[in-house]
């Protein structure tokens, strides 16, 4: 059995998706997972022993690119799929399958996807809460086990070897005598997810003065809040935010004691690195994309306007946020 899987376009999902690959292989041990993705994602993938082969895809999200999407669906004609199961819930992402005439195209309807999806499904979100569960709740074979099935999955857990930690330590000349903390500052989705830097710096302060290292990881995007965070501290942490590609930030969190960190794509990698997570949600819903870890730890304020979903703060406030004080986090780090 030889499965494509159209991969979704975020850090967090890509690594939800491995329970997907956990579930297919119970099922089918022996079954081959390929996975369309782009190419950032590709040294998350190969930490993912579920995964055989990896394509990339060479359009950029958000873009149609229909002549791009054909040719690569002819190319894949070679590969002789059984089985395609696309993620995402655009149009234009069940098109690649359809053009690989692969027999049976798996995901749920979305974008009335109707004829592109030959094994489409109805998805019931009063059952199926979580985005975990969503894309697991495609491994089963009827179309109606994704409206009965509303729960069990198994948590991601990346592989990382003592090589790639090793490689990382000497890129970046790392000493390890202290407990690290990593702080996880940025959110690509929008402000109304972060912290605010001056909590987090304040929380950093606080953990040094006890003995504790501190890291702050992002990419390119977080710099000015990273750069903000170790200014206030007076420079006193390492930043490794926009250093790094995502491989190596995989690698460096595993070598953390404790990830705190706003609702991200990283949260997610660091949570099934099986490090203990603390995770701040402000504007998100942790009921709907929680760290996948037994141990992690959820801080919220429940606040009437939260979560709103939305990018930025529409009341201009953030409260939902600033009102977590470092005090409370730091009260949950412990060695």
């Amino acid at each position: 059995m030889k499965i494509l899987i159209i991969a979704p376009s975020w850090v967090g999902d890509m690594v939800m998706a491995q329970s997907l690959f956990i579930a297919l292989k119970e099922k089918q041990p022996d079954c081959q997972i390929d996975v369309l993705a782009p190419a950032w994602s590709q040294g998350l993938l190969a930490r993912m022993p579920q995964v055989s082969n990896t394509f990339v895809m060479p359009i950029l999200h958000g873009e149609f690119g229909l002549k791009t999407r054909f040719e690569l669906g002819k190319k894949l004609r070679a590969e002789k799929y059984d089985q395609a199961i696309v993620l995402p819930n655009s149009w234009k992402s069940a098109l690649i399958p359809f053009f690989a005439n692969i027999p049976q195209r798996t995901g749920f309807i979305g974008e009335m996807r109707y004829g592109l999806l030959n094994d489409a499904r109805k998805l019931d979100k009063s059952i199926l809460t979580m985005t975990v569960q969503r894309f697991v709740a495609l491994a089963e074979n009827s179309p109606l086990s994704s409206l009965q099935k509303g729960g069990d999955f198994t948590f991601p857990s990346l592989n990382v070897t003592a090589q790639q930690q090793r490689a990382v330590i000497e890129k970046f000349n790392l000493r390890l005598a202290n407990p690290i903390l990593v702080l996880c500052a940025g959110a690509e989705f929008g402000s109304a997810k972060r912290w605010t830097e001056a909590h987090f710096a304040e929380l950093a302060l606080q953990k040094m003065a006890q003995g504790w290292a501190c890291w702050l990881i992002g990419s390119e995007k977080d710099k000015p809040v990273t750069e903000e965070i170790n200014k206030l501290t007076g420079w006193r942490c390492q930043d490794f935010t926009g250093k790094t590609n995502l491989t190596e930030a995989v690698d460096l969190l595993s070598l953390s004691h404790t990830v705190v960190s706003n609702d991200s794509g990283l949260m997610h990698v660091a949570a099934a690195l099986d490090k203990k997570v603390i995770a701040l949600y402000g504007s998100s819903d942790p009921k709907f994309t929680p760290p996948l870890h037994a141990q992690a730890k959820i801080v919220t304020l429940n606040l009437p306007c939260s979560p709103c979903f939305k990018r930025d703060c529409p009341l201009g406030h953030r409260e939902c946020l600033t009102g977590i004080l470092p005090k409370q986090v730091a009260e949950l780090i412990q060695l």
